[in-house]
């Protein structure tokens, strides 16, 4: 199954209240920012083709180009059969429309695959491990481990998740601890120890406060 009705919307407040007791320097953070919004998704297909469409653009570029690609489709729903049959034969109509590259097309071709034979395995995604879906996720073309963590984040919701390479996380917790650069993979997962078993949303908290505090 490729796409379902959302799930319901968690309740981040243990996470808001662990956050702000164990990290003093969190607590005006979370009060500037507000509630966690973070909510799941079930378009599991549909979010890992836009995930392709982003690499190396910008998120605007991105968001229109993919825009053009779904309206290719029945009630603008790309599923893994149509995507495949779409580009199997490279088309070069789809390639035009919505600025595809040809490697990318390539991308979301090995994506539909895993998805049709089974080896994303969308009915069990729910219930596996964070490192079960990351090892599942990277065997696809074009998708690295930051796309399968940034999956685990905004689409599966799992609550502990640090992505040690993302610049914005590293960028930010040098800002909010005053450090003198930002810090590599093992100070941060040090100074984000305090998290657990929360990091997602302290993760999410720094991410936002560059938006928030920059308005």
């Amino acid at each position: 199954m490729w796409f379902d009705t959302p799930a319901q919307r968690p309740d981040w407040k243990p996470a808001v209240r662990h956050l702000s007791k164990v990290d003093p320097l969190m607590r005006p953070i979370i009060r500037r920012v507000g509630p966690c919004t973070l909510y799941p998704r079930r378009d599991y297909f549909v979010v890992l083709c836009k995930a392709i469409f982003t690499q190396q653009i910008s998120t605007a570029v991105a968001t229109v180009l993919f825009g053009r690609f779904r309206d290719l489709f029945p009630r603008r729903r790309p599923t893994p059969r149509l995507v495949f049959e779409a580009l199997s034969n490279g088309n070069g109509d789809i390639l035009r429309k919505c600025g595809l590259s040809r490697q990318k097309a390539s991308y979301l071709q090995d994506l539909s695959r895993h998805f049709l034979d089974g080896r994303i395995p969308t009915r069990r995604l729910g219930r596996m491990g964070d490192e079960e879906v990351v090892e599942s996720l990277v065997e696809v073309k074009g998708i690295g481990r930051w796309t399968a963590e940034m999956f685990l984040i905004f689409t599966l919701n799992r609550p502990d998740v640090l992505p040690l390479d993302d610049l914005g996380l590293r960028e930010g917790v040098r800002e909010v601890y005053g450090l003198p650069e930002r810090p590599g993979a093992k100070a941060l997962s040090e100074l984000a120890e305090r998290w657990r078993p929360f990091r997602t949303v302290g993760t999410w908290y720094v991410w936002r406060r560059a938006t928030v505090f920059a308005g």
